[in-house]
């Protein structure tokens, strides 16, 4: 598949631009800088550009099977929310209609996943800019036209892939982990592009 990856110079999305390649898909990334691309490859295409510049991301999504969104700013908010609206508005001018948007366990329905120290403690005060960026990013998704899958990693870990996490579990499910590996993370989102088991719905995936 052609596949747009956006957020591809994160932690996550090293992984998946990495996973992706390796799964045979032509890759087209949008980064600000080149040099933050890990190394050249035959089938990754690099665009220079802001998620934020409508023109910018546009030429990287024009032409593409599927979308892989994995925004990420610390602590910080808008990034996510706003960037995932320009992507899903380039979208829907080009056609495209598959879109795999990470966002975090916890948000929406999920709040009920986590223990007392995320959902007070990580996200009621330390991480409380980035948790309300993500709920505007689902609210974004959610409302689009696309054939969108919201996926929601725990807490990241690094490690290698290990295809052990709990995936798909209700928002009721108590006792996990709240921690997956990004290798795991970036799997789990390149599967999506081959498989419709959870287009249109917010799988946690999480140890």
């Amino acid at each position: 598949m052609k596949v747009a990856i956006f957020g591809a110079t994160g932690t996550v999305g090293r992984h998946v631009v990495a996973r992706a390649l390796a799964a045979g898909h032509q890759v087209t990334i949008l980064t600000r800088d080149a040099a933050h691309v890990a190394a050249p490859h035959e089938r990754l295409r690099v665009e220079v550009g802001d998620v934020l510049d409508p023109a910018a991301v546009e030429r990287t999504v024009i032409g593409q099977d599927a979308v892989i969104v994995t925004l990420g700013a610390g602590r910080k908010g808008v990034v996510r929310a706003e960037g995932t609206r320009t992507i899903i508005e380039a979208m829907d001018r080009t056609g495209v209609k598959r879109l795999i948007c990470q966002s975090s366990l916890g948000v929406g329905d999920s709040r009920g996943n986590l223990n007392f120290v995320w959902k007070y403690l990580m996200f009621g005060m330390l991480l409380r800019q980035a948790y309300a960026d993500h709920e505007a990013q689902e609210r974004y998704v959610r409302s689009s036209d696309l054939d969108w899958t919201i996926v929601r990693p725990s807490a990241f870990t690094d490690g290698p892939a290990t295809g052990g996490y709990r995936r798909g579990f209700p928002a009721t499910e108590t006792g996990l982990a709240l921690k997956i590996s990004r290798a795991d993370i970036a799997d789990f989102l390149v599967e999506q592009l081959t498989d419709d088991t959870y287009v249109r719905r917010t799988p946690g995936i999480s140890n």
